[in-house]
């Protein structure tokens, strides 16, 4: 039997960091405030880089820490909801960038979900033997869709990216997956509509380029759907909740994943979280923590983990992996 497991990791993120009081000089806001309710105390701004450049520079990481070789890699899937165009893909931008020249290469919008579903389609490709290798990469400027009138929104979200070398493996790797979409409530959570407007269209109206966010629907969503979407996992995969190293949950907010602890009765402390220096980074915040995770080596080959993650779509999904 096939499986794709994970050779190595990596990951980048803009130097420039970015304070809740830094914040509050510009926003109706306080580092109190902030804290409180989110977990967070920085976040890094880009400084011009786009997308693709984040996600070169996590992807040059990877392969570094992997020693591969750009024309050894056969599929790039860049998770993202922030690209630099609706066309080129940020994955053949990437591919540009890296020399990667020997790849297939497309982008993935599921939003904080991303990187989850990215791993999953790369399995697909991996255990099917069209493709012995995939790099994943989920990565994001937010800050270019924050409108900082919003103090609701603005003071949650960052810049980063991260992701993983997938390749074909006759054990371990991915145990079990669970994936779920709510389209009907969708509009929870939107960034950047492009409406239907041309010179022929007389109700043409003004783009809106902001990240809006209902953020009790979302609180309610993710605190509800979460918890029965890691049960799940627990239960196809065969193994035990106390086999679990760790659970690393999408980084959207600690007080959400205090109550997913709760609820599925996983103790907090094996419940891996970074928001504080990283807020939240979207389809980046789980491959930023795995590769933090990594360099700590809090990891070791044999370990179980668990990674969960949802947001905008509304989309949720899980993965269940051998390290």
């Amino acid at each position: 039997m096939i499986f794709s497991k994970i050779k190595c990791t990596g990951s980048y993120v803009p130097e420039k960091i970015v304070t809740n009081d830094m914040l509050s000089q510009y926003v109706d806001t306080s580092d109190e405030w902030i804290r409180s309710r989110s977990g967070i105390e920085k976040r890094h701004f880009s400084e011009g880089e786009n997308t693709s450049d984040i996600a070169a520079k996590a992807a040059m990481d990877i392969l570094k820490n992997g020693n591969i070789n750009p024309l050894e890699i056969e599929l790039i899937i860049v998770a993202t909801v922030s690209p630099d165009y609706t066309t080129p893909s940020t994955a053949c931008l990437v591919q540009s960038k890296i020399g990667a020249v020997n790849a297939v290469a497309f982008d993935l919008s599921a939003a904080c979900s991303g990187f989850i579903f990215s791993v999953s389609t790369a399995d697909k490709f991996i255990k099917s033997g069209v493709y012995n290798n995939a790099l994943i990469i989920g990565a994001e400027v937010l800050s270019k869709h924050l409108d900082f009138k919003d103090r609701s929104t603005c003071v949650l979200f960052g810049d980063g990216a991260g992701g993983v070398f997938l390749e074909k493996a006759e054990s371990g790797g991915i145990l079990a997956e669970e994936l779920g979409s709510d389209g009907s409530r969708g509009m929870s959570l939107s960034c950047a509509e492009k409406k239907a407007s041309h010179i022929f269209n007389s109700e043409s109206k003004e783009q809106d380029n902001f990240l809006h966010m209902d953020g009790r629907a979302i609180f309610d969503f993710a605190t509800r759907q979460t918890p029965k979407c890691i049960l799940k996992l627990i239960e196809k995969s065969g193994i035990r909740a106390e086999q679990l190293k760790y659970v690393i949950p999408h980084q959207a907010n600690a007080r959400i994943v205090e109550i997913i602890s709760r609820k599925t009765k996983i103790p907090l402390e094996k419940f891996y979280m970074n928001i504080a220096e990283y807020s939240n980074t979207s389809a980046a915040t789980i491959p930023i923590a795995l590769n933090e995770m990594i360099q700590k080596e809090l990891l070791q080959q044999g370990d179980y983990i668990l990674m969960a993650g949802f947001g905008g779509g509304l989309t949720w999904g899980g993965l269940l992996i051998k390290i």
